[in-house]
Formats: C-alpha cells, structure tokens, sequence
C-alpha cells in the first residue's frame, strides 16, 4: 500500500508508482474513500470536488450500481464477466458480487494502469480471475488477448462493463469501443454501462487541467448514452442516475471523505446507469 512506505522504499515506490502525478485510478479510490492515494491524488482530487461537487458521492453511487448491476446479471446465471478500465481493486468486487449468486463465475479485469494491474494480481487468488493490461481504446486486442480467450469464452452469453469509463473518451471513440463489444457479444450477453452526463456542464478544461492532461471529461446527453444500448432490452429500472441504484444497496463502502466547503459556482454532474441484455 502506498501509504506504508517510507524512507528510501517510499522513493521507490514514488517511482514505481509515478507519485508525483496524479493517476485516474488512485483518485477514484480515494473518492470511494480507500488508501491506495498518494498526496498528488489526493490533492487532485479536492481540486475535482471543489469543480464539481458531488463528485464523491457520485462515485459511491457509481460503485454501487455496479455491485447491483453484477447481482442483478449473476441472477440470470452468466458466468462470465469482462470487467474493462477496472481500476484498482475494490470491495465488493465484481467476481464476490458474482460468486455470491453464482460460485464458479469468471472475472478478466482490464486496465491500461500497469500499477493497478500489478496490485489486483497480487490480490487474486483462486481459479477463473485474472488481471490483464489492455487499453480499453483497442477493444479488439483486449478481446484477442490469449489470457482472456483461457478463461472466457465469447461465444457464450457475456457481461461486458464498461463502468465509469467511456466519458474518459472522445464521443466517437467512445461509440467504437461500445459498438466494438457489442458486436462480439451473443444472445443473452449483458452490457452494463455507467456514463457521466451533462455535455458542457462538465468542465472539461479544468478537468483536464487537474489531471495534467492525462484525462478529461466528454459528458453525454441520456439519448446519446441510450443509444449504446442498441440492440439490447434494458432492464428495470433502465437507463437513469446511479444515484437511484442506492436505495437497497447501502453499507457496503467506506466512509467518504469529509464533505467540503464549495463554491457556490461549482458544477453538479449526473452519471447515468444501465443494464442491457441483448435480444438478437
């Protein structure tokens, strides 16, 4: 962890790491309220809050829609999942959401994080779960990957999630990761999608300004959002904020950090949630 380093390991894993700049990954676990941060994000990520901010009860939010989502797709009994920008692990994780309804499930985690990848690897432990590198801009070489061909198998029903991710893309690039794996996925597949929403409310520039320009922001309207669903029957209660996920999901996450002072001229932001099953 992180924080237990010091002295000549903490230079080190300052190295490792990349400490001094601030990682999506690492600001996400801290705005869920976990350790694995260094001041770099920490400090990012007050910057983000003081832009918009319910930022960090959206990411909350966010986290439980996904562990609902998970529950909600292992109950139809799909027991293969692909977990893509995964991030760095967090409980309840998407393989003990699924093997709590269905105990052989199989879970590939993918990121473009190599620090994030390195520490789920550590973690996991037992048969069909794996942590891959991919960039989530390549679906096609993720889905090529040999690791991932071991373990799922994707001519057979899939959940695909996509979870807070494709605003971290251009709008087009975006709809080819999407259309990139709904292509691949049969019948009775499951995409879960959480997108941020809003268009230019979001402030992009400053966004891309506290991340030092290694992320932004591309907010989407609901329908465009909706239309990565093509194909596919969205569940109850379909395609809304994840902030309506919560209601039956609560104490299964840390405690957030402290609310802050804001600016009364700072941005709200939406993530809107959905589960689609495909129908042809």
């Amino acid at each position: 962890m992180p924080e237990q380093a010091d002295g000549a390991d903490a230079l080190a894993a300052a190295q490792k790491f990349g400490a001094s700049k601030p990682n999506v990954a690492r600001i996400y676990d801290y705005l869920l309220g976990g350790t694995d941060h260094f001041a770099a994000d920490r400090q990012a990520a007050e910057q983000l809050i003081a832009l918009i901010p319910n930022l960090a009860a959206l990411a909350k939010a966010n986290r439980t829609f996904l562990a609902a989502a998970v529950r909600q797709v292992a109950r139809d009994g799909i027991r293969q999942y692909l977990d893509i920008g995964a991030g760095l692990p967090t409980s309840p994780s998407v393989h003990e959401c699924a093997r709590a309804v269905v105990p052989d499930a199989r879970v590939v985690y993918v990121d473009n994080d190599s620090a994030a990848v390195a520490h789920a690897q550590a973690l996991l432990t037992g048969d069909g779960l794996i942590a891959i590198e991919g960039d989530a801009g390549q679906p096609e070489a993720i889905m090529a990957d040999p690791r991932l061909g071991a373990l799922i198998n994707l001519t057979e029903p899939v959940c695909v999630l996509l979870v807070s991710l494709l605003h971290f893309f251009p709008a087009a690039e975006a709809d080819m990761i999407v259309g990139a794996f709904r292509r691949r996925m049969v019948p009775g597949s499951y995409l879960v999608i959480s997108q941020g929403s809003g268009g230019d409310d979001v402030p992009s520039e400053d966004v891309r300004s506290t991340y030092r320009g290694e992320a932004t922001l591309t907010g989407r309207p609901a329908a465009e959002i909706a239309a990565y669903f093509e194909g596919f029957d969205l569940l109850p209660p379909g395609l809304v904020p994840v902030t309506d996920w919560t209601a039956a999901e609560q104490g299964y996450y840390p405690r957030l950090p402290p609310q802050r002072q804001q600016d009364p001229t700072s941005v709200p932001a939406t993530i809107l949630g959905g589960v689609g099953r495909k129908s042809t």
